[in-house]
């Protein structure tokens, strides 16, 4: 079976700079494959070129067999790739619920009636505990809640693959255990694939069945949580131990 998200010699330049350099792994469907790095690793500009924000220098994406280099961010959305950013997003002047109606009517789930959009929307909210802020203002919720409506907004497009960017970041330890169970259910309930950048490691460590590990742009391992805690490099390179 092919792999859901295949990614082969990836690389993206900034003039001199390169973010990426060659960068290959696959994501197969149902899975959670964590996304591990230092400051200035590469991993959000991984991200961007999944998610169509930014184009490549080298390699190619395929997402369900298709290639998606060149297309728009919108589109790659409506094939069910949706991400969330580091920084929160949300329409503030909106609620809650009309932020993930524009969602579900504009993603892949094309859910063009009000009453369809919105009766999906708060199937979504009641898996990620919103429901009972449906009606109120995006901007008035805690940062806890803006990182669930992030994710929230992204499932409510009809994604198969979401793209977390820190989406732990900022929380209090209950926050961070309540988001690993979110993200679990949602992940069991609705078959989603998950990509995961993570700053919290006993979160990554946690939730990801595989991890991939970036350094200056380059990957240099993957496997288990286990096999990555105990590999040699990444110690020496992520936590500055002697390998």
């Amino acid at each position: 079976m092919s792999a859901l998200l295949s990614v082969r010699g990836l690389g993206k330049r900034f003039g001199g700079l390169t973010a990426l350099d060659n960068v290959s792994f696959d994501v197969d469907a149902g899975q959670i494959v964590g996304v591990m790095g230092a400051n200035g690793a590469g991993k959000t500009t991984l991200f961007s070129l999944i998610a169509g924000n930014t184009r490549p220098s080298a390699g190619r994406i395929e997402f369900d067999g298709m290639p998606i280099v060149g297309l728009r961010p919108d589109q790659i959305c409506r094939l069910g790739v949706a991400r969330t950013f580091q920084i929160v997003k949300p329409f503030p002047s909106l609620t809650v619920l009309e932020n993930l109606r524009t969602g579900a009517m504009f993603g892949r789930a094309q859910l063009r009636r009000v009453a369809d959009a919105d009766a999906a929307s708060r199937r979504v909210l009641e898996d990620v505990g919103l429901e009972d802020v449906a009606d109120r203002p995006a901007s008035a919720l805690t940062l806890s809640g803006q990182k669930r409506l992030e994710i929230a907004r992204c499932v409510a497009t009809g994604a198969q693959l979401l793209l977390l960017d820190e989406v732990m970041a900022g929380l209090t330890p209950t926050e961070v255990a309540q988001m690993l169970a979110t993200l679990r259910r949602l992940q069991q309930s609705r078959g989603l694939t998950l990509l995961v950048i993570e700053h919290v490691m006993r979160a990554l460590m946690e939730l990801c069945g595989r991890i991939v590990v970036l350094h200056h742009g380059e990957l240099i391992a993957e496997g288990s949580p286990a096999e990555i805690g105990d590999n040699a490099k990444v110690l020496s390179v992520y936590f500055g131990a002697h390998a």
